[in-house]
């Protein structure tokens, strides 16, 4: 565990108040600007206003940013943030909202910090003291769960599945009994292989694709999962997309056992693993200590900090 990790997780164990519009010279402001998924009218009032006033725009993709910005006539400089950047830019960033400017932090598409790098930045920012704010706006996760027709008083963002099968066989394992509606986005050159591996385990589960949200050709695609993933065989997918996919409950129970080929829910690959083996496996795989500490924190329904916490105990015990 490394020192940037622990102070991190120390930062947590008493309470800050962030007063976000409060008066003050410095630090400076990290807004989250949320852009249009498709459709430039879902750009808000004051989000054009944001990006007009603050110092300084940091843009994952620089050359789309400067399309939305030509748009609406707005003339600022943008910095590079981005997965491949972070580790350098991240700590140049911070440093000027610790001087007091204020930047805006926005994503090729949507609320940034969802899925993208941005989550890093908006972490080391609140471990710093800066304040952050969000300036809302499109989401392409829950616009298509609004209009997937499955249940919206419970779910879960489980971001994109990982590409290799191995990968996406544990990720799936993990989500099997959650019994929310879950929320993924998914490439489309990678979407009948998900959707396959989907119709193993859940076929008979009402599944809807979204995809092009916003766009000329938005369009809904619904179904058991069986039945979405024969549908992609005859019509190939265009687009991003989302897949929202009805979540576990009793009446699924009932069906695995009237319906024998249904697949029972398997044990957790992690089971039998402590839960420091359990976060050295994602190391393994290639994950950073932090995201491993995520991904142990999300198969075992606790949050990173109490995996945090249970680290530091086993390692004070050892």
């Amino acid at each position: 565990m490394n020192s940037n990790e622990r102070n991190q997780g120390d930062d947590w164990l008493s309470v800050t108040v962030q007063k976000s519009f409060a008066e003050r010279e410095a630090p400076g402001t990290l807004y989250l600007v949320a852009t249009p998924i498709g459709n430039l009218e879902d750009m808000t009032f004051r989000a054009i206003r944001t990006l007009r006033e603050v110092d300084l725009i940091a843009a994952e993709d620089t050359r789309q940013t400067r399309k939305l910005l030509s748009h609406f006539e707005i003339s600022k400089r943008i910095v590079a943030y981005h997965e491949h950047n972070k580790e350098a830019s991240g700590p140049e960033l911070i440093r000027l909202l610790a001087d007091g400017q204020s930047i805006a932090l926005v994503s090729d598409a949507g609320l940034p910090a969802i899925s993208d790098p941005g989550a890093d930045l908006v972490a080391e920012a609140v471990a710093q003291g800066i304040p952050v704010v969000p300036i809302p706006g499109a989401n392409a996760a829950l616009s298509a769960l609004i209009i997937s027709g499955l249940p919206t008083d419970r779910f879960l963002f489980a971001g994109f599945p990982p590409r290799d099968r191995k990968g996406l066989d544990r990720f799936l394992d993990s989500l099997s009994a959650e019994p929310g509606t879950i929320l993924l986005y998914e490439a489309p050159h990678r979407l009948k292989k998900t959707l396959q591996a989907l119709a193993a385990r859940w076929g008979r589960r009402r599944v809807a694709i979204v995809r092009e949200l916003t766009k000329r050709h938005e369009e809904a695609i619904r179904g058991t999962a069986q039945a979405c993933a024969d549908y992609l065989e005859e019509h190939p997918p265009m687009g991003e997309c989302c897949i929202i996919i009805e979540g576990t409950s009793r009446a699924h129970a009932a069906e695995g056992e009237e319906h024998p080929e249904a697949p029972a829910v398997p044990e957790a690959w992690w089971s039998a693993l402590s839960l420091a083996r359990h976060v050295e496996r994602y190391e393994q795989e290639g994950h950073s200590r932090k995201e491993a500490m995520r991904l142990a924190a999300r198969d075992r329904g606790q949050s990173r900090r109490d995996v945090y916490q249970a680290l530091l105990e086993e390692e004070r015990q050892a």
